[in-house]
């Protein structure tokens, strides 16, 4: 086992090998421990991340600290003495509010507090502009140098070997897996290699063809002369609106910074000396947050600067980090790409690895954080560089609901794009795809207006929802992953990977999940069988490289089959709505009634000049077809049915409408309602379960165990508000539920409702005696939204066409 880099990450994933039994180990750093980044770290520790698993991570990360000096010997620095985030308008509040309900959820202790009592935990601060904040009691500090070594001495004892001044000159890569390295002293041969070079690893990835997404940029902070009389115990403070935190540093104050617009650093790079180097100073670059600081904080003005400190971290695209098995190479782990929060994030990092390693796959859901999840243009220079320069001040931006990227746009563009942005489409992004989300009707720019609560776009959603309902809606779905697979084993190796029976007649879609061995759920798509020896499979379209892996992966050395991503060359339009049959019967030479093209068959046939295939597929409630088209036909496609679409109600629909539709038919997204932890079982997906094919299907076992214990403990519902007004609040995912005033549960993702006129949702409930539907509509149930609660319905069936009549009409 080898790990290269010497930094905090590096030392945390040797200790924990270590820890689970795994002592061959080899940690590899360049220079010496802690020279690259970790050595100039703030060191905050703070517990609270987006998501359930990743804050269990932090919060790990702040049990092990706390007993890693009695563990070790080594002194860490760390203590606890809380976090406090402050908001100088309504919107940073609610973001705070909402943040302090999702705490609650996950376990923390929290605190909202009045202006007030900010004064009292931060007697420095100036309260111009304050209009709330939230205290994290359990959150701290530590100094990152101290607590690496500590990491390595734990590792030191039990059989880690850590060898600094080496330099890692290659991976060695054998047959599609790692091998070891090539050092600057020899080779070493190992089973398993681990990339936690930080700002070095793209550049080490590389050479092997791999891509891990990530670049350095400059970080700046200062650090004060002492200042009298400041509490040892002053909690750390996180004013995002000002882009700065301040933490108390032995009697100084350090003050740090995360602006809107950074810099990039050693794009041609790093160089090969660099060791503990701080970078050029710039501050011009940092004066504004200083301004705003001496404000914010007066004691700053007059007190001396000891330090003006600027040093390289590394940033991702997303700015999550990428940790995981390489899709390019097995047994090649990445852990990197840290975002400036590497010291509170080490400790879960460092356990994850090391029981991914053990096991063979991660010990909870971390899909948010997997680099499977990037795609591979991501590592181009130029897109780093202009994207970085957003991510570094992404971390204090608005965390507004549905907020795009603004830097690195117009990567990907399907062949409708312009046709669609000329009709008022405001575009996002996902893995690269500029995808319309909603449409701007004449005088009105197609921008968002972010906020909490309706956004600018919520009544243009509106209209297309209803014409979804009511007539006809086209969505521009090209983006969704497409991989062609192939070979006269290709029907027995999907069949091994799909939960459902893909062995069916030519022109049959099947929905289907990927499982594990464990029965979660790694990928939920659709498989359409186009040949006798030929299929399509269609994904989530941030899944692309992830569920192209996992394919390629479980396809056995000695089986004939093949799969070829045809994402590229294969555009795709949904026509959804009651008037898609007559609109399609209006330009295309084929039979679309009941009676020759049910729900879930797929057809070939002319439409227009072109031949085109369609799936009488849909993932917004009604009844519609998925049109592929081979992209140099797609424009000519595109426009026989908008000129043909007038006289049908034709609407262009976007993934604004598209989300809030699925929501209310009930429809899981992978990644947010599904994913590696939640059986179909749990996820109310036994439907799309076939346990008596032939052959069986990877997680079977599991299921079946899971099915002959009963009624399982964890069970998915649809949530309803029952507040209809125009006041009801938003939900998004991750909000508390409550059932006779317990907590059982949270939201996993949120939308209104336009044709419902709902607030809705999709959420886990938790009981031991099992969720049954006695169990679910026995209840009276509450959602916190924003540290307020409020009424709610939960059911099992969705609250839109529960019984599919509109799909099969």
């Amino acid at each position: 086992m080898v790990i290269i880099g010497g930094g905090i990450i590096g030392a945390s994933i040797a200790y924990h090998l270590t820890k689970i039994g795994i002592t061959d180990v080899v940690l590899l750093e360049r220079k010496q421990l802690t020279c690259g980044t970790t050595w100039h770290a703030a060191g905050l520790v703070g517990q609270l991340r987006a998501t359930r698993n990743m804050t269990e991570l932090a919060k790990y990360t702040t049990e092990l600290f706390e007993t890693l000096e009695e563990e070790t010997g080594q002194a860490t620095g760390f203590k606890q003495n809380g976090s406090l985030g402050v908001a100088t308008h309504e919107g940073r509040l609610e973001e705070l509010m909402r943040g302090a309900s999702m705490a609650s959820n996950f376990g923390l202790d929290v605190q909202v507090v009045p202006t007030g009592e900010i004064k009292e935990r931060w007697p420095l601060i100036n309260l111009d502009g304050v209009v709330g904040g939230v205290f994290l009691p359990n959150d701290g500090q530590t100094n990152p140098i101290d607590t690496t070594n500590a990491l390595a001495a734990g590792a030191r004892s039990r059989g880690a070997r850590i060898f600094e001044n080496t330099l890692v000159e290659r991976i060695v890569v054998e047959d599609g897996r790692a091998r070891g390295v090539v050092t600057s002293a020899g080779e070493i041969a190992a089973d398993t290699v681990v990339l936690a070079a930080g700002m070095w690893s793209r550049f080490i990835a590389e050479d092997i063809d791999v891509s891990i997404p990530l670049h350095a940029a400059e970080h700046f902070y200062i650090v004060t002369e002492p200042i009298t009389d400041l509490p040892a115990d002053l909690p750390v403070l996180r004013i995002p609106d000002e882009c700065a935190y301040y933490k108390e540093d032995a009697g100084k104050l350090l003050l740090g910074a995360f602006e809107p617009n950074a810099k990039p650093w050693a794009m041609d790079g790093i160089p090969e000396d660099f060791s503990f180097d701080s970078l050029p100073d710039d501050f011009d670059h940092f004066e504004p947050v200083l301004e705003a600081a001496i404000h914010r904080v007066p004691a700053l003005e007059s007190a001396g600067i000891q330090l003006f400190f600027c040093g390289p971290e590394s940033f991702t695209p997303d700015v999550r980090y990428c940790i995981g098995e390489t899709p390019e190479v097995k047994s090649l782990f990445a852990a990197c790409g840290l975002n400036s929060i590497g010291i509170q994030s080490s400790g879960g990092i460092g356990k994850v690895i090391a029981e991914w390693i053990r096991d063979g796959h991660p010990p909870m859901d971390v899909a948010d954080v997997d680099i499977r999840r990037m795609m591979p243009f991501q590592s181009n220079r130029k897109y780093l560089h202009d994207r970085i320069s957003e991510s570094l001040g992404l971390l204090y931006a608005m965390h507004w609901p549905y907020r795009h990227y603004e830097t690195a746009r117009g990567v990907r563009r399907s062949p409708f794009h312009d046709r669609l942005a000329a009709a008022g489409a405001c575009m996002g992004e996902t893995a690269g795809w500029e995808r319309p989300m909603w449409y701007a009707p004449d005088g009105v720019a197609p921008e968002y207006e972010y906020s909490f609560q309706r956004q600018n776009w919520f009544d243009h959603c509106t209209a297309e929802c209803e014409a979804l309902r009511d007539h006809v809606g086209v969505f521009d779905q090209s983006s969704f992953p497409k991989y062609l697979v192939q070979g006269k084993d290709a029907c027995a190796v999907l069949n091994r990977i799909s939960a459902n029976n893909v062995d069916v007649e030519v022109g049959r879609c099947v929905y289907t999940q990927w499982l594990n061995e464990r029965g979660g759920i790694e990928a939920d798509l659709t498989v359409t069988r186009t040949g006798e020896n030929e299929f399509m499979v269609v994904t989530a379209g941030g899944a692309q490289t992830r569920d192209l892996a996992w394919l390629k992966r479980h396809i056995p050395d000695d089986a004939h089959c093949f799969a070829t991503d045809i994402t590229a060359g294969l555009p795709m339009l949904g026509l959804m709505g009651p008037n898609s049959r007559a609109l399609l019967s209006s330009v295309a030479r084929c039979d679309f009634s009941n009676e020759t093209f049910a729900f879930g068959q797929s057809r070939k046939f002319e439409l227009g000049y072109a031949t085109v295939r369609a799936n009488r597929i849909t993932y917004v409630g009604e009844l519609g077809w998925e049109i592929y088209v081979e992209a140099d036909f797609a424009q000519h496609v595109f426009d026989v049915i908008r000129e043909a679409g007038a006289d049908h109600g034709l609407t262009f629909t976007g993934y604004q409408a598209m989300n809030a539709c699925r929501m209310e038919k009930g429809y899981r997204h992978w990644g947010h309602d599904i994913a590696d932890e939640d059986t179909p079982i749990e996820a109310g997906l036994g439907f799309a379960v076939a346990y008596d094919k032939p052959g069986g299907f990877i997680g079977r076992d599991a299921l079946l165990k899971q099915k002959e214990a009963g009624i399982p403990p964890k069970r998915m519902v649809a949530l309803c508000l029952d507040d209809d007004s125009e006041a009801a609040p938003m939900m998004y995912h991750e909000e508390p539920i409550y059932r006779d005033g317990e907590r059982v549960g949270s939201t996993t993702s949120g939308s209104w409702g336009h044709r419902l006129g709902k607030s809705l949702a999709l959420g886990y409930l938790h009981h031991e005696g099992g969720v049954t539907k006695d169990y679910v509509e026995g209840g009276s149930y509450e959602i916190e939204i924003g540290w307020e609660r409020y009424s709610a319905k939960a059911q099992l069936r969705p609250f839109y066409d529960p019984a599919s009549e509109r799909v099969k009409a």
